[in-house]
């Protein structure tokens, strides 16, 4: 019952709700994606909700689902920082 509210850990900053966190942050980011194909790098949104496909090859690079995109298998992506 014991918990300090000032320094919590980060696990509990991470699952609590982006609004209800010590400092608001959002929970969605931006990645740049390669296609397995052609090895073209794409920026996509985590929470795209439409398809995304390659600007080279147009081949399908995440579907939307209900919260964050799912990225094709064989993509790679990396976190872009701000």
């Amino acid at each position: 019952l014991a918990k300090d509210l000032l320094h919590p850990s980060l696990e509990e900053e991470k699952r609590q709700h982006k609004k209800k966190r010590l400092v608001q942050s959002p929970n969605s980011y931006f990645m740049d994606v390669k296609c397995p194909g052609c090895y073209k790098i794409t920026t996509v949104f985590s929470h795209a909700q439409t398809v995304v496909l390659c600007v080279g090859c147009s081949t399908v690079l995440c579907q939307p689902t209900g919260g964050k995109a799912r990225l094709t298998e064989g993509c790679s992506f990396r976190r872009k920082q701000h």
